[in-house]
């Protein structure tokens, strides 16, 4: 059997680990603002709307960090497009918020 072996100095940079990161929290808060306002019977709590806000915020930059984590040569780009997905998901998600609250 012949084994095959590839070596190579690519690693994954540091900018879209942290966009992935960001996308994560920013995801888990709003999921979790969301819940716990149900919970609440729809109660509006003013920590909900500033963990909303600072979701956007995070989602926001780990958009920028994804991109140009994704602009860098000869790397890994897995998280990058992780990142990246999560992060406009989390805008979505506040858009898709702010939409219905407009509505209501």
């Amino acid at each position: 059997m012949k084994k095959n072996y590839i070596f190579t100095n690519k690693e994954h940079p540091k900018k879209s680990i942290m966009s992935t990161v960001l996308g994560v929290l920013s995801v888990a808060s709003l999921i979790l603002a969301a819940y716990l306002s149900y919970m609440d019977k729809g109660a509006e709590n003013m920590r909900y709307g500033c963990a909303c806000f600072l979701a956007m915020l995070f989602a926001f930059v780990g958009v920028v960090l994804g991109v140009f984590g994704r602009m860098e040569k000869d790397k890994f780009y897995l998280f990058s497009y992780v990142g990246i997905v999560l992060n406009l998901l989390a805008i979505g998600m506040v858009s898709m918020i702010l939409y219905a609250g407009a509505l209501l």
